[in-house]
């Protein structure tokens, strides 16, 4: 249904990605993904409650429209709003890192045409399905 190696491919080519939660943290998974990411020439879209800029780029209280891919790196039982606003914004993909997974959020994204990847890390399918 969902986080196949052709959906982690197709939203590891993605140029812009929203990451829910992040803020100036570096100890913070959410701020090494970013990080990693934007390395390797991703551009990332910092989303917390405060607006908060982080690596150089400007924070946001909401995903902005605009953005490829939208990862949630919140807690299972908060992802399920940020699924429906990666739609709203017309993102193209929502991501979720290792053991956050919300079958119902993932139902409505992909009824909506998001492409889901779920209960995986960036960095570890980088080698295997990152753009060469």
């Amino acid at each position: 249904m969902h986080s196949s190696a052709e959906d982690i491919r197709k939203l590891l080519a993605a140029k812009t990605w929203a990451f829910v939660g992040l803020t100036d943290s570096p100890y913070r998974t959410v701020y090494q993904m970013a990080a990693f990411l934007q390395r390797n020439g991703v551009r990332i879209v910092p989303v917390n409650p405060r607006a908060e800029s982080v690596l150089g780029e400007e924070g946001h209280t909401s995903v902005p429209t605009g953005i490829d891919v939208v990862a949630v790196y919140r807690r299972s039982q908060f992802v399920g709003p940020h699924f429906d606003e990666a739609v709203s914004a017309g993102a193209s993909g929502v991501w979720t890192p290792l053991d956050v997974t919300d079958e119902a959020a993932a139902a409505r994204a992909l009824d909506a045409g998001l492409t889901v990847v779920m209960d995986h890390c960036p960095k570890i399918e980088w080698p295997a399905h990152g753009p060469s």
